[in-house]
C-alpha cells in the first residue's frame, strides 16, 4: 500500500513525466526515467507531509529518492521507530 501511494506521489511530483506504473516496475534509478531535482524537492515535501517522516537531506535522503524501494523501507523504519 505504502508503494503504491509512493508511487502515485512521483507521478504527480514529476507532473506525469513519470507514471505511477513507470515507477512500480523501475529496475533503473528514479532519475533515470525522467525524475528530476525539482521533482525530487516536490517528491520530499509530499512524503513528510503525508507520512509525517523528515527526509535528511544530508544523508542518504538524495539516494532514497531514486530508489522506490528504499524510500518504502525508509518510511516504514521511521514509522517503526515513533511507535
Amino acid at each position: 500500500m505504502v508503494r503504491e501511494r509512493l508511487a502515485a506521489m512521483v507521478a504527480s511530483a514529476s507532473d506525469g513525466a513519470v507514471t505511477a506504473g513507470e515507477a512500480l516496475a523501475a529496475t533503473v534509478p528514479l532519475s533515470a526515467l525522467g525524475v528530476t531535482s525539482l521533482a525530487q524537492m516536490r517528491l520530499i515535501d509530499a512524503v513528510e507531509n503525508e507520512f509525517g517522516i523528515e527526509i535528511d537531506l544530508s544523508g542518504d535522503g538524495f539516494d532514497l529518492l531514486d530508489d522506490l524501494d528504499a524510500l518504502e523501507r525508509h518510511i516504514n523504519e521511521a514509522r517503526s521507530a515513533r511507535s
